[in-house]
C-alpha cells in the first residue's frame, strides 16, 4: 500500500498556505513498465505496473474560474491560471520556472475540449515520483489533476476516458507524443498486478505478480527531457517505416500488424536504421505476450531471457539505451536474487526495472550501489516498489 507521508505533507502544506482544511485529496501513481517499450504508440502491447509512488493534490474548490496551485516539491512555489486563458503552445509557452504548471493547464484544456464545464480550485501538489526518471511523473500529475477536477466540478468520466483525455493533453498541449500506456495504468492500475494492455483497442487484463517477487527500480540519475529528446524522432521513424512497409505489404495499418516475414519483404525499401527501429517494435510485441505467459506460470528463466532480449533490442535496434543503463542492467544480472533486468521508460537515461526475489532484495540493492559506482563513478537511487491501485480521490471534509 502507498505510504501516507506524501499525503499528509500535502494536507499540512495546504493548511499552512491557505489557512483552511482541504476538502479532499487526489492521488495518482507513477508507473514502471516491465516490458514493452516504444510499442504503445505503435498500437502494440505493454506490461506496466502502477507503483506505490504517486502525485498527490490536496484541494478545495473556488468559484472564480481560477486554479491556484502550490508546488510543495519546489519550495512551495505558487502558480495560477484562469480556466479560459491558455493555448496549446507547448512547454515554451510558460516560464521555465513554472514548467510543471503545463501539465495541470494541459488537463484543464483537454477536459474543456470535451465540453466539460470546470470549476477552479486551490491545491497543493506534492509527489514522490522522481521527475525525469522514466516513471511517468507527468502522467501522475495529469491524472491527479483530472480526478481533482472531477471531484470539484461534479462531472463523471470513466477512467479509460480520463486516461485518454490526459494523453491528448500531453500530446497536443505539452508537445510530447506519448502513447496511452502511462495515463492508462495510472488511471486503472491494480494492487499486486501488472496490466497487460493492448494499446490499439485499450482492452486489458491484470496479471498477478508472484508474492515472492519485488519490483526494484534503479535510477541511473541521468535525466532526459522527453519533448526535446530523440523520443519524438523515434516515433517519426516508426511512422516512416510503416509508410514504407505498407507499399509492399498489404493489410497492415501499424507496426502492430507487421511480422518479421513482412519486414524481410519490405527490407529493400527500408533504410537500415528504419528497419532496425521496426524490428524492435515487432519483436518487443512478441516478448510482451511471452512475458505474460511467464508471469502466469511463475517461470523465472523465461522472464530473465525476455528482459535481457528487450534490453539488447533497445540498445542496438532502437538505440535508446545509454552507458549508465547498460551498466545497471549488467550489474543487476549478476546480483543476488535477480530474476530479470532491463531499461524501462523512453530511454536516453532514467531507470532500469528489476524483478528480484524478496529474500535477496537487500543484498541486491547493496550490489547495485557498489557495482554501478565502481564502473561509472555515479550514485544510483533505488526504489523498492509494490504494484498499486490507480488514481483515486479521498474526501476529507
Amino acid at each position: 500500500m502507498h505510504t501516507s507521508a506524501p499525503r499528509d505533507h500535502a494536507i499540512a502544506v495546504f493548511v499552512e498556505q491557505f489557512g483552511r482544511a482541504p476538502t479532499g485529496i487526489a492521488r495518482a501513481p507513477g508507473r514502471v513498465n516491465l516490458i514493452g517499450e516504444h510499442t504503445d504508440y505503435n498500437d502494440g502491447f505493454v506490461l506496466p505496473v502502477a507503483i506505490d509512488r504517486a502525485v498527490w493534490i490536496a484541494f478545495a474548490p473556488r468559484d472564480d474560474g481560477r486554479v491556484h496551485l502550490i508546488a510543495a516539491n519546489y519550495d512551495n512555489q505558487p502558480a495560477e491560471f484562469r480556466l479560459k486563458d491558455f493555448d496549446p503552445m507547448g512547454t515554451g509557452a510558460r516560464s521555465e520556472k513554472v514548467r510543471w504548471l503545463n501539465y495541470p493547464c494541459a488537463v484543464a484544456w483537454a477536459l474543456q475540449q470535451r465540453g466539460i464545464a470546470l470549476r477552479g480550485f486551490d491545491g497543493v501538489i506534492f509527489g514522490d515520483v522522481p521527475a525525469g526518471a522514466g516513471l511517468a511523473s507527468s502522467a501522475a500529475i495529469e491524472l491527479a489533476t483530472a480526478v481533482t477536477f472531477q471531484s470539484v466540478s461534479g462531472f463523471t468520466l470513466p477512467p479509460q476516458e480520463m486516461a485518454r483525455a490526459c494523453q491528448v493533453a500531453e500530446n497536443e498541449f505539452v508537445g510530447n507524443r506519448c502513447g496511452i500506456m502511462d495515463q492508462f495504468v495510472s488511471a486503472l492500475g491494480r494492487a499486486g498486478h501488472a496490466m497487460f494492455l493492448d494499446c490499439r483497442d485499450r482492452s486489458h487484463k491484470f496479471v498477478p505478480i508472484a508474492d515472492e517477487l519485488r519490483v526494484v527500480i534503479c535510477n541511473s540519475l541521468v535525466e532526459r527531457a522527453l519533448t526535446n529528446s530523440a523520443y519524438n524522432a523515434r516515433r517519426l521513424e516508426c511512422e516512416s517505416g510503416m509508410e514504407l512497409i505498407s507499399r509492399t505489404v498489404s493489410n497492415v495499418r501499424t507496426l502492430r500488424d507487421v511480422t518479421l516475414a513482412d519486414l524481410e519483404i519490405a527490407h529493400p525499401v527500408l533504410p537500415e536504421h528504419i528497419s532496425r527501429r521496426c524490428r524492435h517494435v515487432v519483436t518487443e510485441n512478441a516478448r510482451v505476450q511471452e512475458m505474460v505467459r511467464a508471469l502466469e506460470a511463475d517461470y523465472y528463466p523465461a522472464m530473465n531471457k525476455l528482459m535481457a532480449e528487450s534490453h539488447e533490442s533497445l540498445k542496438h535496434d532502437f538505440e535508446v539505451s545509454c552507458r549508465e543503463l547498460d551498466v545497471l542492467a549488467e550489474v543487476a544480472r549478476e546480483a543476488p536474487g535477480c530474476v530479470g533486468a532491463r531499461p524501462t521508460g523512453a530511454g536516453f537515461g532514467g531507470c532500469t526495472v528489476n524483478l528480484v526475489l524478496a529474500p535477496n532484495v537487500q543484498a541486491f540493492c547493496d550490489a547495485m550501489r557498489l557495482g554501478y559506482e565502481a564502473v561509472t563513478g555515479r550514485q544510483t537511487e533505488i526504489y523498492i516498489c509494490a504494484p498499486e491501485d490507480g488514481a483515486s480521490v479521498e474526501r476529507i471534509s
